[in-house]
């Protein structure tokens, strides 16, 4: 009589799914299987790297808190030559205006962190909106740069935030290579951590206020510039039109 039990519980749970899988298999028929389970399975992504051959990438400073090393990250980025990008808070730029404008004076590419460094992936599309507006119009403001980036705060997105950013005009950025520099790691360490990640078309996340991030930078240009990479802006590693993101964020041309 157990052995009876058993096996009608177990057809019964058979049953079960079958009957919850049957509208999914109904409408595949007239759909491709592959096409359906591609449609459930995707999300909105940022852009975390480029696919290019031509071994461009960019290194890019978080700016929220502090500004006690950002001169002299950009006297060593004057001394290279390179241009890089700066991701800012508003409470920052208004915080230290007149720093963002000698950043944005010497080149270098300013896009928006948010308003408040809040995980974004809570707010509603209203209150993304303000944020973006509201840290744009603080940037243009201190800076007379709009922005056309935009880097979640913590990293953290979803497919809203993700869509909201674009149809405003701003092209959501994280990155492939941390150097965790904000763990407060020797420059040696920051430096190891970059050259060992990155490759042609690689995003580099610092932040400006890192305790050694600008003890490491020249090193960091100089080794990178050895293995035969060149350092552009963000807005210029990316690709504007006609482009897709594979799953792990690395943003192509489409071909077709």
């Amino acid at each position: 009589m157990r052995f009876v039990t058993i096996r009608l519980r177990s057809f019964a749970l058979v049953l079960a799914l079958a009957l919850a899988l049957l509208p999914a298999c109904l409408f595949a028929r007239g759909t491709d299987a592959a096409a359906v389970w591609s449609r459930a399975a995707s999300r909105s992504l940022p852009v975390y790297s480029v696919e290019r051959q031509d071994n461009k990438i960019a290194i890019s400073f978080d700016c929220a808190w502090g500004a006690d090393y950002t001169r002299e990250l950009l006297s060593h980025l004057e001394a290279a030559g390179v241009r890089a990008t700066f991701f800012v808070v508003q409470f920052w730029a208004e915080t230290y205006p007149e720093v963002l404008k000698e950043i944005a004076a010497a080149g270098h590419e300013v896009g928006t962190h948010s308003a408040t460094h809040s995980y974004m992936s809570r707010l509603s599309e209203a209150e993304i909106r303000s944020e973006l507006t509201s840290s744009s119009d603080a940037i243009e403001k201190a800076a007379g740069v709009r922005p056309e980036l935009f880097r979640p705060p913590y990293g953290d997105y979803d497919d809203l935030l993700i869509e909201t950013s674009l149809s405003m005009g701003l092209l959501p950025v994280q990155w492939d290579v941390d150097s965790l520099d904000w763990k407060d790691l020797s420059a040696q360490e920051i430096v190891s951590r970059i050259l060992a990640h990155t490759r042609s078309g690689s995003i580099i996340l610092c932040h400006n206020n890192g305790l050694h991030t600008a003890k490491a930078l020249p090193a960091v240009i100089d080794s990178l510039r050895a293995k035969g990479f060149s350092f552009v802006p963000v807005g210029e590693l990316v690709y504007r039109d006609n482009y897709a993101i594979d799953p792990a964020g690395r943003q192509y041309l489409r071909t077709e």
